[in-house]
């Protein structure tokens, strides 16, 4: 195929884009300028990140409230948080009082995925919008439950922030795959390569820092000693708290490998790897993972490594379409088409072509879920996507769980295989249960 037709497919594909990206504006809620009060809950990193962007909106946004577990980190972000808006912000260790206070309109939730259920569900019945960072449940069963929960609060926005899903060179890639120039695609694949180098050392448990209220870290996870391999950060590798790098980096990753192909859930799931570079106690979570994933027409690989930091097609982390006719590979620097040799030709199928990324993404998202707050509209990243990508996720890690390919139903919501069914929901502690919707 010539690739003359690029400017088409190019000008389809920012079309497209801006229609996923640009909210449309339904019947007004609030005013466009009106203030937004905010509470972040959760405000090492990824929440102050979400934060900042927040605050860019400048005098429609204020923070009137932080929370977290950790006394140290709070009241240096409390401190960072006057010093940039010469407000001094309350502060709380339990969130349920945060939650409490009727002045603040949305919560930020960058807890560790453990909690993200449980308080989005709060908040929704403290009559707070949310925005919640990714994985957005912890499980199958939190996930569907989260749906449930925002159906019964339509007037409340919850936004998931999986915020690839505003940026525009993410929706050109996905239409070129759409627009048939690659050929047929049958397998597509998604990674995170994350060059760690080293491995974690081992730590001893320990007593818990004086300044850090650990039972309520813990929340609805079962009880264990405190860690400083489970502890901010590397909660990431724990199942109790999170589910690794696949539903770390997966979410954001399989969320286009899903959309560009049309793609529902799969029909099985096959699990590989294991941990090959950590002694055993430093992680539970596989440092080492693959998991293929079967639909009709074709297969879609996940693939994650901690130490290794150079993935496929040279890149550390991606998404490849890989068609008869030419391959596109998309990351957060943008895309790429590599055409095949047409042997019959002699000549290539298409021209090869490159797309620096624009530039934009999370500060869009927020701006995206402050518009539709004020004057209703489209969420970029609703519950309804956040759930199909986590969950998708989670079948990947069910999998690796189970050391065997499962089977899913997706007329019956359910596994063919009963131990992987077992594990669509957490056995949380006693203290803690997830709210009946």
């Amino acid at each position: 195929m010539d690739f003359n037709r690029r400017n088409f497919i190019k000008n389809t594909a920012i079309a497209a884009a801006a229609v996923s990206v640009v909210p449309s504006v339904l019947n007004a809620c609030a005013s466009p300028g009106e203030m937004i009060k905010v509470g972040l809950i959760g405000c090492r990193s990824m929440g102050w990140n979400d934060l900042m962007s927040f605050l860019k909106e400048g005098n429609n946004v204020e923070c009137v409230a932080l929370c977290d577990v950790d006394k140290k980190v709070l009241d240096d972000r409390s401190a960072q948080l006057e010093k940039q808006t010469s407000k001094k912000p309350l502060v709380y260790t339990d969130f349920r009082q945060l939650l409490d206070n009727k002045e603040i309109d949305a919560v930020i939730i960058g807890t560790p995925d453990h909690w993200h259920a449980i308080m989005m569900m709060m908040a929704l019945e403290t009559g707070k919008h949310v925005y919640v960072e990714k994985p957005m449940g912890h499980s199958i069963e939190e996930c569907n439950a989260m749906v449930e929960a925002a159906a019964k609060h339509p007037k409340l926005k919850v936004q998931v922030n999986m915020w690839q899903r505003s940026s525009k060179h993410w929706f050109e890639a996905s239409e070129i795959v759409k627009s048939g120039i690659l050929g047929d695609v049958h397998l597509v694949k998604a990674w995170i390569y994350k060059g760690y180098n080293t491995p974690y050392p081992f730590q001893p448990d320990s007593e818990a820092p004086d300044f850090v209220d650990y039972d309520m870290w813990l929340g609805p996870a079962p009880k264990r000693p405190f860690n400083l391999n489970r502890y901010h950060y590397n909660f990431r590798w724990w199942w109790d708290y999170a589910g690794g790098a696949m539903t770390d980096w997966g979410v954001h990753l399989l969320d286009f490998a899903l959309f560009a192909m049309d793609a529902g859930m799969p029909q099985s799931i096959s699990p590989g790897g294991g941990i090959y570079y950590h002694e055993p106690g430093v992680m539970e979570t596989p440092d080492i993972q693959q998991a293929i994933y079967s639909y009709p027409k074709h297969t879609m690989l996940w693939e994650c490594g901690l130490n290794p930091g150079m993935g496929p097609y040279g890149k550390q982390h991606g998404v490849a379409y890989v068609g008869h006719h030419g391959t596109l590979v998309v990351d957060r620097g943008g895309w790429e088409i590599i055409p095949e040799m047409n042997k019959a030709e002699k000549k290539p199928y298409f021209e090869a072509k490159k797309q620096k990324e624009y530039g934009d993404g999370m500060d869009e998202h927020v701006k995206n879920f402050l518009e539709c707050i004020r004057k209703g509209g489209t969420l970029n990243t609703p519950v309804e996507l956040g759930a199909k990508t986590a969950i998708v996720s989670e079948m990947g890690n069910i999998a690796y769980r189970t050391g065997k390919r499962i089977h899913w139903d997706d007329a019956a919501q359910k596994f063919a295989e009963d131990e992987a069914n077992a594990m669509m929901g957490l056995q949380y502690n006693e203290n803690w249960k997830l709210p009946v919707v």
